[in-house]
C-alpha cells in the first residue's frame, strides 16, 4: 500500500507512510494460482504504487513468461509520477519488454485540478511520464489508457465526450496520445468518505449514488468476474471490499477469511456468495465504475 503520493480521493488510503507490502511468498502463490486457473485472462496489478514493491518485476516477468500477451493481459495501475522515482529509470523499458498494459491516473487535463487532487507538481510530472510512454510506443501500438475521476461529490460526465476533450487538449498542448479514457465514480470509502464527512456531504453523496442507480451496469460489475488479492493473500470479491475489510469467508458460520493458500484454483471461488453493502451503489450509479 506504499505510494509516493497521497491523493485526496484514494479509497486505499495509500501514502509514503504506508508499510504494508506483498511478500515474495504471496506473489509466488499468485503465480501458482494463475497457472492453475487457465480461465483467467487478466492480471491487474495495483497499489499504492505497485511498481515500488520489490516483488513487482518478479511477478510481471514470470507471469509473462508463463503466458503470452495474446493469452494474458497484464495491467499496471500507474500513477505516472512513479516513473521519476529513484531506481525506476528503466521502468518504461521494462513495461515495453513485458507487453504491460498501462492504465494511468490523470483526473483532469488541467494542472490546477490535478495538483489539487494529487499534490503540487504532479501534473507536470505526469505529463513528462506520458511523453516518455508515448516515445516507447504506448498510446500507439501499445495500450495506454487514462482514468478520470471527479474532484468532488458528483458523478463523472459521459465518457465519450470527455475522452474527446482529453484527446484534443493533450494532443494540442503536449502532443500526447493515448488509447482510451475511463471515467470512474469516486467510492464513498476510506479517504474520500472522510473528505465527504468533514464537509457534511456524505449523506447527500450516498443519496446521489442511489438516485442514479442504473440497472444496465449490473451485468459488468467487477465482482462478477474478478477476485481481489490483498497484500497478505486474503481473498476479496473486489478492491473496494478489500479496503473495507470484507473478505470472502471460508464458510458461512465463521468470520475467518479465505486466503490464496486455501484454494488450489481460483475457479473454486465461483461457489461463494458475493458480499455487498451500501458502497456498492458507487459501481452502479450513472455509467458505472467497474
Amino acid at each position: 500500500l506504499y505510494c509516493n503520493q497521497a491523493c485526496a480521493h484514494c479509497h486505499v488510503e495509500s501514502s509514503p507512510l504506508r508499510t504494508e507490502s506483498m511478500t515474495a511468498e504471496v506473489a509466488s502463490r499468485c503465480l501458482e494460482l494463475l497457472k492453475n486457473t487457465p480461465s483467467i485472462t487478466t492480471l491487474d496489478i495495483t497499489g499504492g504504487a505497485p511498481e515500488l514493491n520489490e516483488n513487482f518485476r518478479f511477478l510481471v516477468r514470470l507471469a509473462r513468461e508463463m503466458r503470452g500477451p495474446d493469452d494474458l493481459d497484464i495491467i499496471d495501475r500507474c500513477n505516472l509520477t512513479v516513473l521519476q522515482e529513484p531506481g525506476q529509470e528503466d521502468l518504461v523499458e521494462f513495461f515495453k519488454e513485458n507487453k504491460v498494459h498501462i492504465i494511468a491516473s490523470l483526473p483532469c487535463y488541467s494542472a490546477k485540478n490535478v495538483d489539487t487532487q494529487r499534490g503540487s507538481g504532479v501534473f507536470e510530472r505526469s505529463i513528462a511520464a506520458l511523453l516518455a510512454l508515448n516515445e516507447a510506443g504506448y498510446g500507439k501500438e501499445l495500450p495506454l489508457d487514462l482514468v478520470y475521476n471527479p474532484l468532488g461529490a458528483f458523478l463523472p460526465p459521459p465518457q465519450a465526450g470527455l475522452e474527446s476533450k482529453y484527446r484534443e487538449v493533450l494532443a494540442e498542448n503536449f502532443g500526447i496520445l493515448f488509447s482510451s479514457l475511463f471515467t470512474m465514480t469516486n467510492m464513498p470509502v476510506k479517504r474520500f468518505a472522510d473528505f465527504l464527512h468533514r464537509r457534511g456531504e456524505l449523506k447527500d453523496y450516498m443519496d446521489l449514488l442511489v438516485r442514479n442507480f442504473n440497472m444496465d451496469t449490473m451485468k459488468s460489475l467487477m465482482c462478477l468476474n474478478t477476485v481481489s488479492i490483498g497484500y497478505d493473500g486474503k481473498l476479496y470479491d473486489c478492491d473496494f471490499n478489500q479496503q473495507l475489510g470484507y473478505p470472502i469467508k471460508s464458510d458461512s458460520t465463521t468470520e475467518s477469511a479465505l486466503t490464496i493458500f486455501d484454494v488450489d484454483s481460483l475457479s473454486e471461488l465461483m461457489d461463494y456468495t458475493i458480499r455487498n453493502d451500501n458502497h456498492c451503489f458507487g459501481c452502479t450509479a450513472g455509467m458505472g465504475s467497474s
